[in-house]
């Protein structure tokens, strides 16, 4: 007998919060897009070419067919910027993806993106020298 009075109410409670979960926002549809899912084959057999590291976080993979990829690792790793060597764990695919892990000094870092870039990675600012007194001595 109480559920009767349970049930009716649900569905009044449902029906009124139904239009707002109804509306859209076109915009939010086209901020969501997400890039192509990269990878590179053959990572562990000469797939990986070369790779460069971008601060704690970042790590730039150049594939056998010269193409750039950015890996975005989940949590910085302090001695990336120092470390002469990655390890990579592919899987069983055999394949460097999103969903595969790197090997820094030891630790194991997974990754949250890996992308395909044009061209090639940001090259890194000069030490020493700053962009506005490069500005100023070729304008001289």
């Amino acid at each position: 007998m109480k559920l009767s009075f349970v049930f009716p109410a649900l569905a009044a409670l449902a029906v009124a919060s139904s239009p707002a979960l109804a509306q859209d926002n076109p915009g939010a549809a086209q901020s969501t897009e997400k890039p192509a899912e990269a990878y590179i084959a053959f990572a562990n057999h000469g797939g990986v070419r070369d790779w460069r590291a971008d601060g704690r976080d970042v790590v730039y993979f150049q594939d056998a067919h010269r193409q750039w990829y950015k890996a975005e690792l989940f949590a910085p790793s302090p001695e990336l910027p120092y470390t002469f060597f990655i390890g990579l764990d592919t899987g069983g695919m055999d394949r460097l993806d999103r969903w595969s892990n790197l090997y820094i000094s030891g630790q194991r870092y997974p990754l949250k993106s890996f992308v395909k870039i044009d061209g090639q990675p940001p090259k890194k600012a000069k030490k020493g020298k700053k962009p506005e007194a490069e500005a100023k001595a070729a304008v001289d």
